[in-house]
């Protein structure tokens, strides 16, 4: 697991995570996988390609989890596009 990714839905996180938790969560995820903190510019594209589909993927989870009868996230997972 990735230290630098916290746990998103609460009571962990009191709010409701926003879209930049979520995409720096994304981002952590796909450096470590990758193996890589900042990609070449040939894998540049496909990195970030990842990454978005990581945070969609994420938001969309969010947004399906009940914590204890009440939703994690309101927003769908289009609102991170």
């Amino acid at each position: 697991m990735c230290r630098s990714i916290k746990t998103l839905r609460p009571p962990v996180l009191p709010e409701e995570a926003t879209d930049e938790d979520i995409h720096a969560a994304a981002l952590q995820y796909v450096r470590k996988v990758s193996g890589f903190r900042a990609p070449a510019a040939h894998n540049r594209e496909v990195f970030d390609r990842a990454v978005e589909a990581v945070a969609r993927a994420t938001a969309e989870l969010l947004g399906g989890l009940e914590v204890k009868g009440r939703r994690v996230r309101e927003r769908s997972a289009e609102d991170v596009a």
